[in-house]
């Protein structure tokens, strides 16, 4: 798909999510800022029921009340879809920040926000995530992580999207998840 190919040109993680916030397609740089951000994962049931990615959010909270909102709007009046229907009896049943944020029906389109990181190898920093709907093909979306230009987040973006990832086997690899 070209919009896979476009993506992995990007040097700012990026990748596409479909309407269920499964990631469809990632670049490197995605999944140097978390492994999570990485095809076949679903960022919005991590957010949940992770908790290295919980750690990875400083406002973890403020953060799963925006997907939430955006989860509702990505819905709209299709609730009876199997898909969605599994997602949310999983994340319901497992979570109860989850059932409390639900219950309360807050409805909210999420594109541009600052978000707060705490990342294991090169500590806080703050990035703007942009989320742009791809025309092509309804229900996809590239989401897109950018730090402001010339800052110490750019350079610690930097030095994250150029190192290595660590192997899954690796003791560098379990610190995501021991933390």
């Amino acid at each position: 798909m070209g919009i896979q190919k476009l993506v992995e040109t990007l040097t700012q993680p990026a990748y596409v999510e479909g309407r269920y916030f499964d990631i469809l397609a990632a670049n490197s740089s995605a999944s140097a800022l978390s492994p999570r951000f990485s095809v076949g994962r679903n960022p919005l049931r991590d957010m949940f029921l992770e908790p290295a990615d919980q750690a990875l959010y400083p406002d973890w909270q403020h953060s799963t009340k925006c997907l939430i909102g955006n989860l509702r709007r990505a819905i709209g009046t299709d609730v009876d879809d199997p898909r969605f229907v599994e997602l949310v009896g999983e994340l319901s049943l497992a979570s109860p920040w989850f059932r409390e944020l639900w219950a309360r029906h807050d409805v909210k389109a999420q594109f541009g926000a600052p978000m707060q990181f705490d990342h294991p190898t090169v500590g806080e920093m703050t990035l703007y995530r942009e989320r742009m709907s791809v025309d092509s093909t309804p229900g996809l979306e590239l989401v897109v992580f950018h730090p402001e230009p010339g800052s110490a987040d750019a350079e610690k973006l930097s030095l994250l999207s150029s190192a290595a990832l660590p192997s899954e086997g690796s003791d560098a690899g379990r610190e995501w998840s021991e933390r």
